[in-house]
């Protein structure tokens, strides 16, 4: 693996996104959209103020995970990725390419969800908006990886939402947005203590309440960012050069 294979990779996949305006759309705007659409329909309560960092966390993790996880299979069924394992480019080169092109998006897809969250709807901050916009990000990257991940798997585009209910609901589900972790059943309170996205969730909700120290922020994004690496490494390892 090389980092001028890798950059190319990344430069390359930029590239076609650049001039694909509605996955450009989705994957910049929609988010901030839906936390918007969120804030609307509480906007006479404080519902918002409680939810608002889990929905943070929510769309940018769902839109990065189908964006890369269709975008990444779409290339392998063309035969893309078959011509480019044929010169000398390892899997590695591959998945970590795509990992930074979708790694970058994600860091402006973060930027824009944070500051309308915060500065057009409202969102009140207790904490540090940078150490807000870290986890953030991290959540968004957590996203790209499993979606990595998932189409490394997949056959189909249709395979690839498949996957949402084994890798994305269960956590959305037990990540306390609907219900505090800790109120939970014994059983699913102990799968949500090894799910990512329940860190990401906890840490954003921390911060945005100023109720946790930032050491302690700093574990959950070791977490995450161990989960990132993993899926990324596991994803480079599973990968097909080509889906029949």
């Amino acid at each position: 693996m090389t980092f001028t294979r890798t950059f190319a990779t990344a430069g390359r996949v930029l590239g076609q996104i650049r001039h694909d305006h509605r996955t450009v759309a989705l994957l910049l705007v929609v988010p901030s959209l839906l936390i918007g659409l969120v804030a609307w329909i509480f906007v006479d309560t404080d519902v918002f103020t409680d939810i608002g960092p889990a929905m943070i966390a929510l769309f940018p993790f769902i839109v990065m995970f189908l964006v890369t996880s269709i975008s990444t299979l779409r290339e392998r069924r063309s035969g893309t990725l078959e011509r480019l394992l044929s010169m000398p480019m390892g899997k590695g080169d591959l998945i970590l390419g795509y990992a930074l092109a979708f790694g970058l998006l994600a860091v402006f897809q973060t930027a824009i969800a944070v500051s309308f969250a915060v500065w057009v709807c409202g969102l009140e901050i207790e904490g540090s908006i940078w150490l807000l916009f870290a986890v953030a990000v991290a959540d968004a990257l957590l996203g790209t990886a499993l979606g990595l991940l998932a189409s490394a798997f997949a056959r189909t585009e249709f395979q690839v939402v498949q996957f949402m209910p084994l890798l994305v609901f269960p956590q959305i589900l037990l990540g306390g947005i609907f219900i505090p972790r800790e109120q939970l059943p014994a059983a699913l309170e102990a799968i949500s203590e090894w799910l990512p996205l329940s860190f990401a969730i906890d840490a954003l909700q921390a911060v945005a309440a100023d109720s946790e120290s930032p050491e302690w922020i700093a574990t959950k994004l070791l977490v995450i960012g161990a989960w990132i690496v993993g899926s990324i490494v596991l994803g480079s390892i599973t990968l097909r050069r080509r889906t029949p």
